[in-house]
């Protein structure tokens, strides 16, 4: 299965074990975070809804992307002026595109109590 999602105002295309470099997103190395923005899904040729998609992703590192070197030169005026730049990324390891699982777990464990609380008041 795969999904086409949004972070960083750019758009991937991941499966589960991919390996993607994103715009920098908090949090620690190890960490497990959701990318929740999911724009497509798909199971081989055909399309799913992307309503109820949810794609977890692990987090790698947090590192620098190459350099980009900026240079400015007006002719014939002696102005040169040389920058670079380094944009921080977030390396991410898709884990799994699928269903929103614990969500609905969790709303199990809401409605548990509810009955305890009645078979409480029955007695």
């Amino acid at each position: 299965m795969f999904a086409v999602v949004r972070t960083g105002g750019k758009q991937y295309r991941v499966a589960a074990g991919d390996k993607i470099a994103v715009e920098k997103l908090a949090g620690e190395a190890g960490a497990t975070i959701t990318l929740g923005d999911v724009l497509l899904a798909g199971d081989g040729g055909e399309l799913k809804d992307a309503a109820g998609i949810v794609v977890s992703a692990e987090i790698i590192a947090q590192a620098k992307s190459e350099k980009v070197v900026v240079f400015k030169k007006r002719r014939r005026h002696n102005y040169r002026r040389k920058n670079g730049h380094r944009q921080q990324m977030t390396l991410l390891r898709i884990t799994a595109v699928g269903s929103e699982a614990p969500a609905k777990k969790a709303a199990a464990k809401k409605a548990a109590p509810k009955a305890e609380a009645a078979a409480a008041e029955a007695e």
